[in-house]
């Protein structure tokens, strides 16, 4: 059964479906479990303990819980904060006889293996509309299957949506992601760029939901070692990436106006995660606990029917000058 508790203070080029037939044979490199599961538990204290630091007031409430079918996690939300709106950070251990549809849908081979899945995925949502939302994700996923070699892969990343753009954000939180992958070689940064900005992308509206990051998944060709040493980089640099950002915008004076603009296109948002998001759908198709799987969505949204916003207005600029492809780690 879940509880609910405060939470304490803590110390601490080719599509993947395309390759994947080519690399299956070389996955059977030893896959640590217990190390990844250490390091996201510790991952998911220290972004916590941020979060509360930077927010001066409000705790996180954490919630843990059992999934019937086998595992579990902990949830963890602070609400109605002086900076943060809602911040979730979860951190889940799912296992079972089956993968779910979506994660077999592009792998047939997988069809029958039993799997385990870890990860810590998170979304904070300021309350102040010139302070961006962002995102992450860290992920891990073994399938066995006996008589056969194991199945892992790594997969994750971080992505900013900015409600009013500025550019210095884009610049600064791009190139905090470009360090976190130049230790894995010059083609990494630019590879999940692209990849980002390709997924998250509402096909019905054809926009993008914000100015993107990184994305990346089934990653196995390095070794184990090698992937890990990436997830981790990834975790570890999303704070240096976001944190900067939320300082400069957190205050900014604003009203009524730029009030509804969040909320509007908070909208996207909410779009995005339940119709298009692989990470939902697993959630859910593998019995998931719906209330973590959806606490990234933002406690208050509106929708307006035909709104597009007036030409020359900071709202027309995000749309002009922001929600499109641009190589922000170069200067955009």
């Amino acid at each position: 059964m879940a509880t609910s508790l405060p939470c304490r203070s803590w110390r601490v080029g080719k599509s993947p479906s395309a390759i994947w037939a080519r690399l299956l044979p070389i996955l059977s490199s030893p896959a640590d479990l217990a190390t990844v599961r250490s390091y996201l538990l510790d991952l998911q204290d220290r972004i916590c303990t941020a979060v509360e630091a930077e927010d001066g007031g409000a705790r996180f409430a954490e919630d843990s819980w059992e999934r019937p079918e086998g595992g579990g996690g902990r949830s963890r939300v602070l609400s109605e904060g002086a900076v943060f709106e809602q911040a979730g950070v979860g951190f889940s251990h799912v296992f079972g006889p089956g993968l779910p549809a979506s994660a077999t849908a592009q792998r047939p081979e997988l069809a029958g293996r039993s799997f385990q899945a870890l990860g810590v995925s998170l979304v904070f949502h300021p309350r102040n509309p010139y302070a961006p939302t962002t995102h992450m994700n860290v992920r891990f996923f073994l399938a066995e299957k006996e008589g056969a070699d194991p199945v892992w892969w790594f997969g994750g990343g971080f992505d900013l949506t900015p409600y009013y753009g500025f550019e210095e954000d884009a610049i600064h939180f791009h190139r905090t992601a470009r360090a976190a992958c130049e230790p894995f070689g010059p083609e990494v940064y630019p590879r999940y760029k692209k990849w980002c900005d390709e997924y998250f992308f509402l096909r019905h509206r054809g926009e993008p939901r914000g100015i993107g990051g990184l994305f990346f998944d089934d990653l196995h060709e390095w070794g184990f070692e090698r992937c890990f040493g990436l997830q981790r980089s990834v975790g570890d640099y999303l704070l240096p990436a976001y944190l900067p950002i939320l300082r400069r915008r957190r205050d900014t004076p604003y009203g009524e106006r730029e009030r509804d603009f969040q909320l509007y296109r908070r909208g996207r948002y909410v779009e995005f995660n339940l119709v298009w998001d692989r990470g939902t759908l697993f959630g859910l198709q593998s019995g998931g606990r719906t209330e973590s799987i959806l606490m990234s969505l933002p406690p208050l949204v509106r929708w307006r029917y035909g709104w597009r916003p007036e030409p020359g207005t900071t709202e027309a600029r995000l749309y002009e000058d922001f929600l499109r492809p641009r190589d922000w780690a170069e200067g955009g």
